[in-house]
């Protein structure tokens, strides 16, 4: 499949910081990031194919594809070298596109994602995606929001999290699925040792999907990584605690920049 011309914004200048989302989100879930970095690096953040503003394509779409469509953006806007940071399904395609573009990547970022997966971990993962096919992606999503936010932020931000669930509901069923399909079923860890650009690793400590023991693994087969594990968090840190992400991906940035 050709690559889609996705929905992005950029603001800011310097270095180029693309920003890929996960499954059901938008570019927006960067903002808190985006206005931190924006002094010093020129912040782009996509929509993917299917999402937001973005075409939607025929599915079902593979990760190559995704990462197709990050290099169609560089190269409609002329940078050089990326720094990319990914979030659940973006942290796989933040080190696909490392791994296809070594000369083309300056770090990246794998936030909340996952690698190293057991066949019991996968079977579990591919079940929630069976179950969303057989009761309707509405009738799951809740289990899902119980996994992404810890109990006391959804409790305190229920304007935060209608607008999650109907980010979710606004995307095509046929898409969301896909998507998830691509996360369920992506194995990084036999190509990750031949990503040799820096990278920061950041999880949550109680993330049940993408847990610091897979971030181990993850940190493991890197050659060149760092791993930060957020205490207290679940799965949508960029969400939830920004500012706690912001911290080691601006050191990070500064010292590998």
């Amino acid at each position: 499949m050709v690559a889609v011309d996705v929905a992005y914004t950029v603001s800011g200048s310097g270095p180029p910081l693309y920003m890929v989302h996960g499954i059901g989100s938008r570019k927006e879930t960067w903002n808190a990031i985006t206005e931190a970095f924006a002094d010093d690096f020129t912040c782009v953040a996509l929509d993917l194919r299917g999402h937001g503003e973005s075409p939607v394509p025929a599915v079902p779409y593979t990760l190559d594809d995704l990462i197709d469509d990050v290099e169609a953006v560089r190269e409609k806007l002329g940078h050089e070298a990326i720094h990319i940071i990914g979030h659940s399904l973006g942290g796989q395609i933040g080190p696909g596109y490392a791994h296809r573009y070594p000369t083309r990547t300056l770090s990246v970022g794998l936030l909340s994602t996952a690698a190293g997966r057991t066949p019991d971990d996968s079977a579990r993962v591919k079940a929630v995606v069976a179950r969303m096919r057989e009761e309707g992606i509405e009738n799951v999503l809740m289990t899902l929001v119980d996994r992404w936010y810890t109990e006391s932020f959804s409790a305190a931000n229920p304007d935060v999290i209608a607008r999650r669930i109907d980010q979710v509901l606004t995307t095509p069923p046929e898409v969301f699925l896909s998507v998830f399909d691509v996360y369920a079923e992506t194995e990084m860890i036999h190509w990750l040792p031949e990503v040799t650009a820096p990278c920061l690793i950041v999880t949550g400590e109680n993330d049940p999907g993408c847990s610091p023991r897979l971030n181990r693994i993850i940190h493991g087969a890197l050659p060149n990584s760092e791993l930060v594990i957020l205490d207290d968090l679940r799965h949508s840190i960029v969400v939830e605690a920004p500012e706690r992400v912001i911290a080691p991906l601006r050191e990070f940035l500064d010292r590998v920049g």
